[in-house]
Order: C-alpha cells, then structure tokens, then sequence
C-alpha cells in the first residue's frame, strides 16, 4: 500500500483513538452521579474536568516532542495506560482529591500526550486537506462525547458510577493499546503525488516557514492566536463541562432527557469540527473563524432568554457546532502559520489556550450558579469573549493582507 493510500488507514486509526480521549467531554453525565457518590459540591466536582483540561497540554507538548523525533506509534501505546488508567482508578474513587489524581492529572495527561499524536502527525499527512483533516481527527475526539453518554448513563443506572469509570477504564486501554500500531510517522515534509502547494491568497494563513517552538514564542501573532483560541473555546467548554445540569436547570427535564441533549451537543461539536474545517480550506481560516464566533456569540447570549428544551438545546447546539469548528481549525492554523515540521510541540503550546479556557469556563459556570442561582451572568460573559475573539481575527487578518501586500511590492521593486 502506497503512502498516498496507506494516509487514509492512519487518519481512520486516529480518529478511533480520539473517539476514546474525547470521552472526557461527556463530564456532565458523570456529574451528579459523582456529587452523589462523594457527598461534594458541583464546584468541586467540576474541578476534575478543569484539572484534566488544564494538565493535559503539559503532555501534549513533551508527548509532541517526543513524536516528532521518535515516532508516533508508541507515544500513544503508552498513553492508553496513562488515559484508561485514570478512568479506571477513578472507579476507586472515595474523596475528590482521589478523583482529581485519577480523571483529572493521569487521565488529563493520558488524553494530552496521545492528542499531541494523533492530530499533529495526521494534519503532516495531508498539506493539501489540512483544514478537512484536522476537522476530521479532532472530530473522533467530539464524537466520543456523543456515543458514551448514553452509555454511560445506562450503566451508571445498573452498575453505579464507580463501576462505569472501572469498566470504561479498561475498554479504553484495549482500544487505544490496539489501535497504536495502525500510526505511522508522517515523513518530513511530505507532499502526496501530484500535488503541488497553491499560490498564496490574501485570505491564506500559510507562511511557507517552519519555526521551533522558541521561534514561535518570539512570533507576537503566536498570543494574538493564543487568545483567539481562548475566546473561541471558552463558551464551548463552559457549556460542555455543564451541559446536563444546565439543560436540568433550566429547562426542568430528566437527566435522561438531559443526557440526550448532550449528546446533540456532542453531535454538534463533532459535525462542527468536520464542517469548519473544509470550509476553511475553501474560504480561508480567519472568514471562517469571523462566522463561527458570531454565530457561538449569539446562540450564547440567546441562552439567557430560553426556557423550553427544545429551543434551549438547538442553541447549545450551535455553541458546540462553532466551538468544534474552532478545535478543528486551529490545528491548521498553526501548522499554516508556524510550518508543519514542529507541529506536535507548536500545536501543544498552542493548545494551552485550551486549557485555559477549560479552566475559566467550567469555573466560572458553577461560581455563577452558585452564587446567583442562575447561569444569566455567564452566559453574558461567554458571549463578549466571542466578541473579542472577532475583533482580534479582524485585526490578525488585516495584518496578513498588509503583509502579503508589502510583499508583493517587494517582489516587484
């Protein structure tokens, strides 16, 4: 099987491990079983979640710079023991600092060094789908959030929670462990047969330049990107971290009903990341990203003023639709702007933007509740961070054509 053939087997294989990792957005099915389970607050129990999004760039970064010289393959073989491991531990669970230990720092470190992986040395397969790919890889890791709610309410109903964290536990260490030796190492800069890179545009984000991570540090577009992937993330993950106690809240219905709306959230967030992607390959990153975070914008700020499940639920919807789309391009993006060949490290320093709205917009949900007795507020919040993430995209893309513009002078003189 050619490389051009055999790419197409790796991105499936990654995309299935994703599906795995990415179970950690279904949180908020786990939530009040766990409160119930611990005799804890829901503050403290969405710490767990923070603590796994807030760690996981550490590994994300080594892991990544571990696969760019070594390979892929068994970075992530070892990372299902980490991931799995942590659920599984979790099982164990009888305070919420065995929880934090177990789902937040090992499993959180588990899911980093095998993302790093997976999303990195996939997008290097394909410079001529980056933005499609990118959508695709990162859209494993939405859809593990919409087939394991479900699941996971069911078997929270038979077995309890700590047995469903043991069970999952072990299903993802033999998944992920099998999976591993279906990756290949992408060769350095590698370009299928027969394609040749496209004249830039005034819309393109490709500089043509690889950077190490020191230079990419030296790049101040690297913290105007970095926030712009905050802002892009932050309503998303508020909302998921949340999602069946919102939904419960403020829509009044079971949580079975409620599980079933996270999984059209997860639904959303997984077409989003495919959908974005390929647009942004046609439309370029930054018009791409100027729609999505209107859109998530508004839909937020709608969530304040709903009170039917239906309604509420198709308005998550479209914060989790942009917010996968911001997860699918932004992988892209930085391998556009900062070269392909130290993606695995970029990306994973990239991705503490992630992290740190992980930490904000979880937080700041269940502080609000907690003290006001409603979301409104945050809801409020989520919708100006998207505000600043258009004006930032405007000014970034500005730049760029004034850039290519003097350029292009250059060239001429």
């Amino acid at each position: 099987m050619d490389l051009k053939t055999k790419r197409w087997l790796i991105l499936i294989a990654s995309v299935v491990i994703n599906l795995c990792i990415g179970s950690g957005y279904a949180w908020s099915v786990f939530a009040k079983p766990v409160i119930a389970a611990l005799g804890c607050t829901a503050a403290a129990a969405a710490l767990a979640f923070t603590i796994s999004n807030g760690v996981g760039p550490i590994t994300m970064i080594t892991g990544g710079r571990i696969q760019d010289k070594i390979g892929p393959k068994w970075v992530i073989f070892f990372g299902a023991f980490m991931f799995g491991g942590g659920v599984l531990l979790a099982g164990f669970s009888t305070s919420v600092s065995w929880l934090y230990m177990s789902y937040g720092v090992i499993m959180g470190l588990g899911m980093g060094i095998i993302y790093s992986c997976t999303v990195a040395n996939t997008v290097k397969f394909f410079p001529d789908k980056r933005g499609l790919v990118a959508g695709l890889a990162t859209a494993g890791y939405g859809c593990g959030s919409i087939i394991v709610p479900p699941i996971a309410n069911s078997m929270i109903a038979s077995m309890g929670i700590l047995n469903t964290f043991k069970t999952l536990g072990i299903a993802y260490i033999v998944i992920i462990a099998v999976f591993s030796f279906f990756i290949q190492k992408a060769p350095d800069n590698y370009k299928p047969e027969g394609w040749n890179p496209p004249a830039p545009t005034a819309t393109s984000t490709v500089s043509g330049v690889d950077k190490n991570w020191n230079q990419m540090l030296s790049d101040p577009m690297f913290y105007v990107l970095f926030v712009m992937l905050t802002a892009g993330a932050f309503s998303g993950l508020m909302i998921i971290s949340q999602a069946s106690p919102i939904i419960q809240e403020v829509t009044k219905v079971t949580p079975a009903a409620a599980a079933v709306g996270v999984s059209l959230l997860a639904m959303a967030n997984t077409f989003g990341r495919i959908f974005w992607g390929a647009v942004s390959d046609k439309i370029g990153r930054y018009p791409a990203l100027i729609i999505m975070y209107i859109i998530a914008g508004a839909a937020t700020l709608s969530l304040s003023s709903i009170a039917s499940y239906g309604t509420f639920v198709a308005a998550i919807m479209f914060v989790g639709f942009c917010f996968g789309g911001t997860m699918g391009i932004f992988p892209a993006l930085t391998a556009d702007m900062f070269g392909p060949k130290n993606n695995g490290v970029n990306y994973g320093i990239m991705f503490c933007g992630f992290a740190l709205a992980g930490y904000l917009g979880p937080i700041l949900a269940a502080s609000i509740k907690a003290s006001n007795g409603n979301y409104t507020m945050a809801f409020m919040i989520a919708a100006s961070m998207s505000i600043i993430g258009v004006v930032l995209t405007l000014i970034v893309q500005n730049k760029n054509k004034k850039d290519r513009a003097a350029r292009s002078m250059e060239a001429k003189a």
